[in-house]
């Protein structure tokens, strides 16, 4: 029979763990394929601790469904566990904090992490146009037209005027996350040209466009935005982390 005593007991000692400049958390729609690996790409770094969880979601996006994520909105931000001390958290879908309300999504999260600054990805885009000094924009989004005109019209009430929009017109998120960085950037080309906007916007965490901003760019000569981009850099911001990953687009130059 085994017996403890003959088990070592080892001296050690404790240091404050990871994420010596920033510890970051990520609320997560359970349906979603996409963003964990983009900001992996994003946030990488030294010094940079991140953390997720996820919450439960429809796979049928409307704004009844998105509405419905309110109500487990705080035990998703309650699996990041306050103990940790974050210093930023994010809630990744940014359909969801336009139907639900930025100001709303922000005092559940602080209710649980009083000492967290947080964002979400229509809070960054508009902070990300801001930054880059343009209040004109080109849409583009996945979602029908219920969600993109509340999405619309949010924008517009904050200032930001589209110059163009377009969408690939799906509800359903699983097959949202299987449509091609190739297509993207085309939707991106496409719509980018307008005179009227100076950069282009492209919303939903579960669309791969990390890929093709660079290319998008170059071509458009215009910066160009997406939810887990512009949601990564204000993270970063909102930590006081400067610099970004190469070639994640010209918004990591502010």
């Amino acid at each position: 029979m085994l017996s403890g005593a003959s088990i070592e007991e080892l001296v050690f000692s404790v240091d404050s763990g990871l994420g010596s400049r920033a510890r970051i958390g990520l609320i997560i729609l359970k349906s979603d394929q996409t963003a964990e690996h983009e900001f992996a790409a994003l946030l990488r770094g030294d010094g940079v601790a991140l953390y997720h969880a996820r919450i439960p979601n429809a796979m049928e996006v409307t704004p009844e469904t998105l509405r419905a994520m309110e109500r487990d909105l705080p035990v998703a931000a309650g699996l990041l566990p306050p103990s940790f001390d974050f210093d930023v958290i994010g809630y990744c879908c940014t359909s969801g904090a336009t139907i639900i309300g930025e100001d709303r999504v922000d005092e559940i999260i602080r209710r649980i992490h009083p000492g967290a600054k947080t964002t979400n990805p229509l809070t960054a885009c508009k902070a990300a146009l801001t930054a880059l000094g343009t209040r004109r924009f080109a849409l583009v989004t996945p979602y029908a037209p219920s969600v993109t005109v509340e999405m619309q019209r949010n924008l517009a009430g904050a200032g930001f005027q589209t110059g163009a929009v377009a969408s690939f017109n799906q509800s359903d998120d699983f097959t949202v996350a299987r449509i091609s960085s190739r297509s993207i950037l085309d939707a991106i080309l496409a719509v980018g040209q307008c005179d009227t906007c100076d950069a282009v916007f492209v919303s939903c965490t579960s669309l791969r466009v990390l890929p093709v901003i660079a290319e998008a760019e170059m071509q458009l000569g215009k910066p160009v935005i997406s939810s887990n981009q512009a949601t990564a850099w204000h993270l970063m911001r909102l930590a006081g982390i400067s610099g970004g990953a190469d070639g994640a687009g010209w918004l990591f130059q502010y």
